[in-house]
Order: structure tokens, then C-alpha cells, then sequence
């Protein structure tokens, strides 16, 4: 076994403090994880997940940001352990769909404690969550207002507004959210149509490396509440959505830092009248959770000028879907580590060009690495087994096996 300290990286894989105080603070996790993964050998590919980590996690976002109700992004990573570990401490979510919701339910949340958060969804499926008992959906547009209004009567909404999503790794472009000037408008409407206007929400990207990107969305939500102020309706809650990262190449600032700026934010722009906060974190009490390993399958030789070309048994549409433009870049750890590296091109097991993973980025592994060796992804816990396809080229979905100090599930 590898020194668990010691990652192959990128080229410029963080270095100093910050990065080995993070490593220092992971040890434990990647060492449970390491002890099954050895004692068990589970066929590949497959994700591990330290429910401890999931836990503690929480438990630092919850002291960071004391007076925001955390709903976890079931999205980013739907085990039903997760879920239920979440739940039990007290967790709300973050749903998509009614599939999430009967997960939520059937794990011990309750309905108020479940917010639907995607602003497309069908009429059915609204009618479906109010008849659960869900009573908090977003909307960010007329028609879907109007669904709102017709299948979940008397529902509290809050509307996403479009924020810029700069310092994001993962984007949200233009597909959600409208102008503060028009959720204005909606959320007055909702009134009309006997909803009960609640709040404001919006996301600056996943995996958001710059802990100041909530202000402008902050200073967008008081726009709303000072125009709906004009209308005699006082609204009453802001969902600062998700974005807080997990550990990949790149360094990332502190929680204590995003937390602070946020605060500095919300005491800026709304004084000693607070709202209501919710945040919808996923990746980060999640992604760090997670181990995936994979097997090479392939390793072709060095020749000149080219690099070696890596195919593993995960790939683009078996749990990395992140690796889409290179945006996530995992660190990584072998059973070769040690041995001199050399410069490689990083690819799937697929019958599909677009499944390379690693190209531009200049990731080195071991010069000896051959079949059947294997391949950690570390800090995978998040949008992966989510990702993962339910059969391409007939390649089976991403299993999951959950660790709680000796005990040890595998996903059903």
C-alpha cells in the first residue's frame, strides 16, 4: 500500500500549507477506506464512501454558517446511507424530482424538511410532491408558476434569479434563473394566484473557487425584496444555493473564509434585518467522502515524442462525467506510486471518442503501470455513481459501498 500522504497530481498540483494541512486533516478517512479496499478487494470500478467524513462535514457547515438550514443537493450524491446519516442529524434536501423525494421519505426526512428545487418540472410531478406533503418549490418563470398554482395550492415559492457564475468550475450558464426585475413581477403574481411568496434563491456554479461570488447574488436578492417591498409583500428568506468546493488539483480557501465573506455580505446589504438563509451544499459534504478506484485495462508504451496513453476500466460515462472539458481534475494515488512518472493521456473504457478524460491536463503517473493495477480517484464522492450511465456499451453502473467504523454496506 502507497503512502496515503503521497497523490500523483497534475504538473502543478497545489503545493505548501493549505494543501498539506488538507491532507493531514483526510488521513483517516483515506486509511478506512484503504483498510476495506485491501481486506475486500471489491471487483472495479467502484466508489467507497466514509460516512464519518460525511458527518463531520456537516457538522463544520453547520458551525460556519450557525443561522443558514442546510438542505443537502440529494443530486450530488443519492446513496440512501447518505441520506439517512443526513437526516438523522437533522438535514434538510434539496430535491429534483419525485424520485427524490420518495428517497428522502423512505430515509427518515420528513416532507417540510424537503425544498423542490428545480425549476423544470412537469405539472404531475408538482401535484405529486404536494400530495407527499412538500410545501417549498422554486419556479423562475410564468408557466411553471401557473403549474405551481394549479397542482400545489397555497404553496410557499421562492424564485432563482441568474447570477454570474465567474470562479465556478462547473457552470450553470443561462439554463436557470431570470432577472431580479422579473422574479419581482413572478413572485407578486404568486401572490395573486394564492401562493404564498417565501423567498429568493441563486447559485454562483459548482465547485466555486472564489468565496466572494455570493455577494453579487446576495446584492441581487435585496434588489427583489426592496421591489417586492413596493408591493406590500415582505419577503422573508434567501437560499444562497450550493457551490462550496470539495479538494481536488486546485487548492481552495478555507470554509471560514467563504462563511465570513458571506456574512460581510448579508450584513451589507440587508443591516440587522436578516432574512431567513438556506444553502444547498452537495460536493462539499460529500466529494471529499469518496474514494473510486479503477483498474488499468491498458497501457500502451512510451514512444518519443508521444505520451503513454492510460485506459481505465471508469471513465466518461461509468462515473466521470466531471472530466467533461477537463473541468474536475481528481487527484489521484496507485499501486505504482514510488516509481519514476512520465506524462500520460488519461482515457475510458468505451467504444466512444469523446471518452478521454485527460488530455490538456498534465497529469503523471508511474512509467511501470500495467494491467490490472489500480487507479484511486480521490475526492470522488461526488457526482459520480450519480453520473454514472445505466448501461452504455453495457458497462454497469458505478457500485457504492458505504463505511461507518467497522461496519460496511453495499448499495442494493
Amino acid at each position: 500500500m502507497t503512502d496515503l500522504s503521497a497523490t500523483i497530481g497534475v504538473t502543478d498540483r497545489p503545493s505548501g500549507t493549505g494543501a498539506a494541512r488538507h491532507l493531514v486533516s483526510e488521513r483517516p478517512a483515506l486509511e478506512r477506506i484503504s483498510d476495506f479496499l485491501a481486506r475486500q478487494t471489491p471487483a472495479t470500478p467502484c466508489l467507497v464512501l466514509d460516512l464519518a467524513t460525511v458527518r463531520d462535514r456537516y457538522a463544520g457547515l453547520r458551525s460556519a454558517l450557525p443561522d443558514a438550514r442546510i438542505h443537502y443537493a440529494v443530486k450530488a450524491n443519492p446513496e440512501p446511507q447518505v441520506v439517512e446519516e443526513l437526516a438523522a442529524l437533522g438535514a434538510s434536501f434539496d430535491v429534483a424530482s419525485p424520485g427524490e423525494i420518495d428517497l428522502c421519505l423512505a430515509r427518515g426526512a420528513s416532507p417540510e424538511s424537503i425544498s423542490y428545487g428545480n425549476t423544470i418540472k412537469k405539472r404531475s410531478d408538482i401535484a405529486r410532491a404536494h400530495d407527499r406533503g412538500v410545501r417549498l418549490f422554486v419556479t423562475d418563470s410564468e408557466p411553471d408558476l401557473d403549474n405551481i398554482a394549479a397542482a400545489a395550492p397555497g404553496a410557499r415559492v421562492f424564485c432563482r434569479i441568474a447570477v454570474d457564475n465567474k470562479g465556478s468550475r462547473t457552470p450553470f450558464g443561462r439554463k436557470f434563473g431570470c432577472p431580479p426585475e422579473t422574479a419581482v413581477r413572478l413572485l407578486h403574481r404568486a401572490r395573486q394566484l394564492g401562493l404564498e411568496p417565501y423567498g429568493v434563491s441563486f447559485h454562483i456554479g459548482s465547485q466555486q473557487l472564489d468565496p466572494g461570488a455570493w455577494e453579487h447574488g446576495i446584492a441581487a436578492a435585496h434588489e427583489v425584496f426592496e421591489g417586492l417591498a413596493g408591493y406590500g409583500i415582505t419577503m422573508r428568506m434567501v437560499n444562497l444555493g450550493g457551490g462550496l468546493p470539495a479538494a481536488y488539483t486546485q487548492p481552495v480557501p478555507p470554509l471560514r473564509e467563504y462563511a465570513t465573506r458571506i456574512e460581510e455580505a448579508l450584513d451589507r446589504y440587508f443591516g440587522s434585518d436578516r432574512p431567513e438563509l438556506l444553502i444547498e451544499p452537495g460536493r462539499h459534504l460529500v466529494g471529499d467522502a469518496g474514494v473510486l478506484r479503477g483498474e488499468v485495462v491498458l497501457a500502451t508504451p512510451e514512444t518519443g515524442s508521444e505520451r503513454r496513453w492510460v485506459y481505465l476500466d471508469i471513465g466518461r460515462y461509468n462515473g466521470l462525467a466531471e472530466t467533461e472539458g477537463e473541468a474536475i481534475t481528481y487527484r489521484l494515488r496507485t499501486s505504482r506510486d514510488g516509481d519514476p512518472t512520465g506524462p500520460v493521456v488519461l482515457a475510458g473504457p468505451t467504444c466512444d471518442g469523446d471518452d478521454v478524460l485527460y488530455e490538456s491536463t498534465g497529469y503523471e503517473l508511474p512509467m511501470t503501470l500495467r494491467a490490472g493495477d489500480w487507479v484511486d480517484l480521490l475526492s470522488a464522492g461526488a457526482y459520480t455513481a450519480s453520473y454514472s450511465s445505466v448501461g452504455f456499451n453495457g458497462f454497469a453502473p458505478l457500485p457504492t459501498y458505504c463505511l461507518d467504523g467497522d461496519e460496511r454496506t453495499e448499495r442494493s
